[in-house]
């Protein structure tokens, strides 16, 4: 009976909701002072992975050493799944309680911008690896416990957000997603293309770094706003919950990170790294650093500022960054037909 019951109500929600007077974004009127130049922002670094001639890493790919190729991989795979949970369960959970319109609409674009993330790992992949390496891989992602905590710690709150304070925490999850948790799988990329290895690789993954560089920016924006519509005690008890999670997260991701990076002598460089990367999605949260970071490696933060790319709010495509795909010319292609005449 209670279950019929619970149908019928939300039958009637639903049927409330055609019914009731519908209305239309209106982007000739600014909502706040933010979103649309976030919204102008997102669209000016809009790119796809097929744009970037990946096939020119083949012969740096095959110079590198099995080791090296399992870890490079590896980290991708995991950037595969984060992105994948937060294009499908991370970026709809906070748009389902999100009324504004606008908010909406750049919340989508970057919702559209992890799928294309993760697809731009798939184009990695086929370029460089075989059928049966990257179905061995996708077996990995399943089967590596420490990366499947990470998402089930994530989906734990994108799956539970049905009010102001569940939807407040999605925010806080999602900034410390794209702003410190991507970041153990960026650094090897980036370590790679500073030592002239990987470089089209590298490239994508700098145009990625910008892109979650502004999601966080403009998601930790909301979230800041979200928090100051609270009372004096349900901010502090959310505070704590974020700083719970922050804790929880970062003991795992420095477990996965010892996992991966096991033999290379980058473990620690790389657990710096992330804890500088908190500290900046603290940061995105309007919450003072957290962690004592050495000095980041400095092939590694030179990438997260080079030609190719700024690393920050109002960056724009980078120099690297082909739009279009290209072709070798060849003499047919100055053939005009329309000039014969």
């Amino acid at each position: 009976m209670e279950r019929v019951d619970k149908m019928s109500i939300y039958k009637k929600e639903k049927v409330d909701e055609v019914n009731k007077v519908h209305k239309a974004v209106n982007w000739d009127t600014e909502d706040d002072d933010f979103t649309q130049a976030f919204w102008e922002q997102n669209v000016k670094q809009f790119w796809l992975p097929e744009e970037v001639p990946v096939s020119k890493d083949i012969p740096s790919w095959n110079e590198l050493s099995e080791k090296e190729r399992v870890l490079y991989k590896r980290v991708l795979a995991g950037l595969t799944l984060l992105d994948t949970k937060q294009g499908n369960d991370g970026i709809p959970s906070m748009m389902d309680l999100t009324d504004n319109f606008q908010r909406k609409a750049v919340l989508s674009f970057m919702g559209t911008m992890e799928e294309i993330h993760a697809k731009s790992y798939s184009n990695i992949f086929t370029t460089l690896l075989s059928k049966k390496e990257i179905d061995d891989l996708f077996i990995w992602i399943e089967e590596e416990e420490l990366l499947q905590n990470k998402a089930r710690i994530v989906l734990r709150q994108y799956k539970n957000t049905d009010d102001d304070k569940s939807l407040y925490m999605s925010m806080a999850t999602s900034v410390f997603l794209e702003s410190f948790l991507f970041y153990s799988g960026f650094f090897y990329p980036l370590f790679l293309a500073g030592q002239g290895k990987m470089i089209s690789s590298g490239e994508i993954i700098s145009l990625i770094l910008r892109d979650e560089s502004l999601h966080g920016k403009y998601i930790g924006l909301l979230a800041q706003e979200k928090l100051n519509s609270f009372s004096y005690d349900d901010k502090n008890e959310l505070k704590d919950k974020v700083y719970e999670l922050l804790k929880e997260l970062m003991e795992n991701e420095e477990k996965y990170t010892r996992m991966l990076y096991e033999g290379t002598g980058l473990e620690e460089q790389v657990i710096n790294f992330l804890r500088y990367n908190a500290n900046s999605a603290l940061t995105n949260l309007g919450f003072e650093e957290f962690y004592k970071v050495e000095p980041v490696n400095a092939i590694v933060l030179n990438g997260l500022s080079t030609e190719t790319k700024t690393h920050d709010f109002f960056s724009t495509k980078g120099n690297g960054y082909q739009k279009g795909i290209y072709e070798e010319l060849e003499d047919d292609d100055f053939i005009f037909p329309e000039l014969d005449n």
